[in-house]
Formats: C-alpha cells, sequence, structure tokens
C-alpha cells in the first residue's frame, strides 16, 4: 500500500530540504568527530561521551529518515484560485458567537503550529470547515468540547 501523501506548502518543503541538508552536512560531520574522538579515549563500555555520541547519531538518522520519508510522499499545496471553498492552503477567518474573529493558515499536518495560526486539515477544527464556503455555519468536535462558528472570509 503506497504512503499517505503529506500535504506541505512550498515554504514547508523549503524548510524541510534546508534541514536535511543541515543535518546531512554539519551535524553528521560534527557526531562523526565526535564519535573519532571518543573512540581515541579508549575503554568504550564506560565512556560517556562515545554512548552520548552514539545516541545523538541515532536521533540524527532517524530525523533523517523521517524527513526523507516526508519529502517524498509530499504533495506540495499551491495556492488555489479557487476560494469558494475552504481548502488546503488558504487563509480562513472564522468567528465563534461571543469571540473576536481568528485567521488561520490550513496546513498539512507536517506542519501545523496551532500557536502560530497554522491549523492541520486533520485537527477538528480543519475538518470542520474544509470544503465549506463563506458564511456557512460550522461545528467541530474538539477536545475541549463542541465548537460553533461562522466562515467569515477564505483567502
Amino acid at each position: 500500500m503506497p504512503p499517505q501523501p503529506t500535504y506541505l506548502t512550498s515554504e514547508g518543503e523549503k524548510k524541510l530540504r534546508a534541514e536535511l541538508a543541515e543535518l546531512t552536512g554539519t551535524r553528521r560531520e560534527e557526531i562523526a568527530k565526535r564519535l573519532r574522538s571518543a573512540i581515541q579515549m579508549g575503554d568504550l563500555s564506560e565512556n560517556a561521551d562515545y554512548h552520548k555520541a552514539k545516541e545523538d547519531q541515532g536521533f540524527l538518522e532517524g530525523r533523517i529518515q523521517e524527513i526523507e520519508a516526508i519529502l517524498r510522499s509530499a504533495v506540495i499545496i499551491e495556492k488555489s484560485a479557487n476560494v469558494d471553498v475552504v481548502s488546503i492552503g488558504d487563509h480562513v477567518t472564522i468567528q465563534e458567537n461571543g469571540f473576536d474573529p481568528e485567521t488561520y493558515h490550513v496546513v498539512g499536518a507536517k506542519e501545523a503550529d496551532p500557536r502560530n495560526g497554522r491549523i492541520s486539515n486533520e485537527s477538528p477544527i480543519g475538518r470542520a470547515i474544509m470544503d465549506h464556503k463563506v458564511g456557512d455555519v460550522v461545528e467541530a468536535d474538539t477536545p475541549g468540547g463542541k465548537m460553533k462558528f461562522k466562515i467569515l472570509k477564505i483567502e
């Protein structure tokens, strides 16, 4: 079964490619130097520097594999000319009764950062607003309970 696509904005793809370049370049070299240095100290069984460097190397290689897998299955979100309905990549302004309007950028799960206004299309609010129009009132089942809000603007 092929992997599920990972939705990324072009900005998110650039960030991941930059992180991958750093990890496979300078960070890998740093860990290799640390390992060589620790090996030269002798007895590896009680060498904390060696064990820490090996652990760091494992985390580094795991992150490299994760980024490579994300990029292999990435679907880059192009800005849709159709702003009639909410889709991934859109900026959507919503308002819950009695609260100020809030604008969110709908992105794929790997780029979600709710504190910075980036919500996943897979999140409760993201799922609720997908494919809806300006003026629609939608309901989302969130961990904090049901939320009802109106879509004010799609950009």
